[in-house]
């Protein structure tokens, strides 16, 4: 591979990291693409293992042609020699390193495979971020048994290995990833006995206006909920999960409808029988590795300018690390990010006519995402459902009832004080999962972590760092 060329990592390979990666290979930049899964897809084009033989795997997506488009424009920069597509690289840490001009240069240390051994290192002119989103989980009595799965845990389980966890499902939260889970799972032979939405419908006409900037989505959401129909799947706007129940696994749940505050309408719980719950409430941004470089937020989003940079010279980022707002909205960014960096590692000023369509595009899906937002909010007092022996931290075992004390008896005024006094977010996930949870507890606001890694790694490897191999 030509070493004259500069060199741009990506780390992610979804959609925003695959159009960032075909953008820049296209303007002659040397790409390496980092990304933790065996394929390339992200979650949203996840595909089934090799060997499970899929006849028809483009039926468990839309856009199929589009990722085909991408998939053969890696395809075909790999084999000139232009991107190289390193996968189940898991990403722990970027740090820049001294250099010369306006990109010093980057090392991207990964750690490889299943078991997170094997250090490598990526060194690269610049970097982009295109490390995607995770769920946000807000817990409830129950939501810790057996069958209690994240909404999209349900889908990639459906995609990547053609199975769903159960005969018989409930799909509840809020967001507009339900509609394609409740669909899916109907569609794969599973009963869905009711898609429990909590916001009402009138939230939707409030913002008819806003959500019109983008007609195409709105037709996607009904094509979604005709299927539904086709399906007898039973609609519950306005209600919400209060308690799963079961001895060993999950046997029911309890839903209830809510009032216009948010709160829980006494009286009208009643109990669905399902073994599967497939639960969620949006999504947050993957933005470790941003804040670890040290790029600014805005609230829980890496800021990006129009170019999809970062206030970090060098480091671009783009999709959902930015901001949530789907896969079309990631392609866009992602391109524009491409053909900028392409641009300044030439040393030349891009030009916004060669991302004018892909800007609009942008422009407009942000509109509508932040209407979708406002639509989709968890219900305001989510919190009272949480008793005080509901499990809270997962991985440390923290009860809602040690969270409420750490700040009413202890004294706690922040989300790192609460975490001494109950090691809530101290375990493996290091509070990815429960620190939405106890924020919304404790009142206190949620602050960038600043973690030195992105996720665990040995101790031996930090040993050798700067020793580690070259890829």
């Amino acid at each position: 591979m030509t070493t004259e060329r500069p060199h741009l990592a990506v780390i992610g390979a979804g959609p925003a990291g695959l159009a960032a990666t075909v953008a820049a290979a296209s303007h002659g930049v040397r790409v390496t693409l980092v990304d933790a899964a065996p394929e390339a897809g992200g979650q949203f084009y996840r595909q089934p293992a090799a060997e499970l033989r899929a006849r028809r795997p483009e039926a468990l997506h839309h856009q199929w042609r589009t990722w085909e488009r991408l998939r053969d424009g890696l395809r075909t920069h790999v084999r000139a020699g232009l991107v190289r597509h390193l996968t189940d690289h898991h990403v722990w840490c970027v740090e820049r390193r001294p250099g010369v001009g306006a990109h010093p240069g980057f090392t991207v240390h990964t750690l490889l495979g299943p078991e997170q051994q094997d250090p490598a290192e990526v060194r690269a002119d610049a970097v982009l971020l295109a490390t995607g989103g995770y769920e946000k989980v807000l817990p409830f009595p129950g939501w810790t048994l057996p069958g209690v799965v994240t909404a999209g845990g349900a889908q990639a389980m459906l995609k990547g290995t053609l199975t769903v966890s159960g005969r018989t499902a409930v799909v509840a939260g809020t967001g507009p990833l339900l509609l394609p889970v409740a669909s899916g799972l109907a569609a794969a032979g599973v009963e869905v006995a009711a898609l429990v939405e909590s916001a009402a419908p009138k939230s939707f006409v409030r913002r008819t206006r806003a959500l019109a900037v983008e007609p195409g989505k709105v037709a996607e959401g009904a094509r979604y909920a005709a299927g539904l129909l086709r399906h007898r799947v039973r609609l519950l706007s306005g209600h919400t999960v209060i308690e799963a129940h079961g001895a060993e696994r999950l046997e029911a749940v309890t839903v209830a409808a809510l009032d216009p505050d948010g709160r829980v309408r006494p009286g009208t719980g009643r109990r669905i029988a399902c073994d599967t719950l497939a639960v969620g409430h949006g999504m947050l941004p993957h933005t470790d590795l941003a804040e670890t470089l040290g790029c600014r937020l805005d609230g829980p989003n890496v800021h990006a300018d129009e170019e999809q940079r970062t206030d970090v010279p060098g480091v671009w980022a783009a999709g959902e690390s930015t901001g949530i707002g789907g896969a079309a909205l990631a392609l866009a960014e992602g391109h524009i990010a491409g053909h900028s960096a392409a641009a300044r590692l030439h040393g030349t000023e891009p030009d916004p006519n060669a991302w004018a369509a892909a800007g609009r595009t942008r422009t407009r899906l942000r509109a509508f995402f932040a209407a979708l937002d406002d639509v989709y909010a968890p219900p305001a007092h989510w919190t009272e459902q949480i008793t005080d022996d509901t499990v809270v931290c997962r991985c440390e075992e923290v009860t809602g009832g040690e969270i409420r004390a750490a700040v009413a008896d202890l004294g706690a005024g922040d989300l790192r004080t609460v975490k001494l006094l109950t090691r809530a977010g101290m375990g493996w996930c290091q509070g990815r999962m429960c620190a939405p949870a106890v924020a919304g507890l404790t009142g206190c606001g949620s602050t960038a972590s600043r973690r030195p890694f992105a996720r665990p790694v040995p101790l031996g490897v930090l040993a050798r760092a700067g020793e580690d191999d070259t890829v």
